[in-house]
């Protein structure tokens, strides 16, 4: 979306959902995972927490410090990442605190079901609400760039005003690539 808002005018409104909310009932999953989902809770309490004090606008930002530590420096287990992004987008280092409490646990699953309960439960993230239709997707790596990114975004602003448009979904046969 960040490469689509430099080429088409559009408003994009960021939302918190979770993996570990989406994922909590499967029984199909391996315990590293589970020990992942449970360590992902932190950072979603820290976004609704900082949401709450600066409002809808700190999330984009936020989302961001903290994706290029978990996924591009691939230090999801650093326990200094949530305080280093927090001091990034200039916020507390005390909101920190929220990644370990339950205090935020009610806002994060009202988020994630705002978000995700219109999609349905077999898919994952990203999630999007276009054209009144709520889809999962896309999911593309590498991110298009510039003018790559506009055309996906007309392509899939057309299938969501396709009445009855459920899906469109191959294989995967590369990893996420982050640059």
């Amino acid at each position: 979306m960040l490469e689509v808002h430099q080429v088409r005018a559009v408003t994009t409104t960021w939302h918190v959902m979770s993996l570990a909310i989406l994922n909590e009932n499967r029984e199909d999953l391996s315990d590293s995972y589970r020990k992942g989902l449970a360590r992902a809770w932190g950072s979603v309490r820290v976004c609704i927490a900082a949401e709450q004090e600066k409002g809808p606008d700190i999330l984009l930002p936020l989302y961001t410090a903290l994706g290029r530590r978990i996924h591009v420096e691939r230090r999801r287990t650093d326990p200094h990442i949530i305080t280093e992004a927090l001091e990034e987008v200039g916020l507390s280092t005390d909101l920190a605190t929220a990644a370990t409490s339950t205090e935020f646990d009610d806002a994060v699953r009202k988020s994630h079901h705002e978000g995700m309960d219109p999609v349905g439960l077999e898919v994952g993230t990203p999630a999007i609400h276009i054209n009144g239709m709520a889809i999962f997707g896309p999911v593309v790596t590498p991110t298009p760039r510039g003018e790559a990114a506009g055309k996906l975004w007309d392509g899939v602003a057309l299938v969501t005003a396709t009445d009855g448009f459920f899906e469109l979904k191959r294989g995967r046969d590369r990893p996420p690539i982050f640059d």
